[in-house]
């Protein structure tokens, strides 16, 4: 990332923030924009809110690309969605909450892949697009199932809904992108 890492405190800021967020959209209430003077909060960056049940299992995961807003809104805005617009998942209940794990991954911008040898699985994340499809999948994931390049370009490719090895196509555009990645923040007595 081309911005200096957050500390703790900034971390825990925006830990705080997707939590309200989450417990906010879970209890169909109405969400209130975050407040802070702090410019690495204030900054404009991507990131994705990822949820994840007590086993471990994905129960929502949204995000924006793009850096068109601070970091503390995309954050909290990132954190209701997973929690009530994944389509994967009906809407997360109250009942829910506890024990709800949440992490935050910020995106520095992605950059374009001349070359497949350019991205390395678990450092990188990966965009692909050809026309109306784009796929996303996160650095983190192609550690979690120790993909290789290729592996990890068609598992992007399937996320957009191409098929298997549709990234050779010239007219696919693939990018790359870092994140920094923290969180395992269980929201408890929500």
């Amino acid at each position: 990332m081309s911005e200096e890492p957050l500390n703790q405190a900034q971390r825990e800021e925006l830990l705080k923030i997707a939590r309200a967020a989450v417990v906010t959209a879970a209890r169909g209430e109405r969400q209130i924009s975050p407040i802070t003077n702090d410019p690495a909060l204030r900054r404009k960056a991507g990131a994705f809110v990822t949820l994840t049940e007590r086993d471990g299992k994905l129960r929502g995961c949204i995000g924006y690309i793009g850096a068109d807003r601070p970091l503390i809104d995309t954050v909290a805005q990132a954190a209701a969605a997973a929690a009530t617009r994944d389509s994967r998942f009906p809407p997360l209940s109250p009942a829910e909450l506890e024990g709800l794990g949440i992490s935050i991954s910020v995106l520095s911008p992605p950059k374009p892949v001349r070359e497949i040898g350019q991205i390395v699985p678990g450092h990188h994340g990966l965009i692909v697009r050809k026309g109306y499809w784009q796929g996303l999948l996160l650095p983190q994931v192609a550690a979690r199932y120790g993909w290789d390049t290729e592996r990890f370009l068609d598992e992007t490719c399937l996320k957009a809904g191409m098929r298997r090895g549709e990234w050779r196509d010239p007219g696919v555009v693939i990018e790359c992108f870092t994140a920094e990645v923290f969180g395992d923040y269980e929201i408890e007595n929500a």
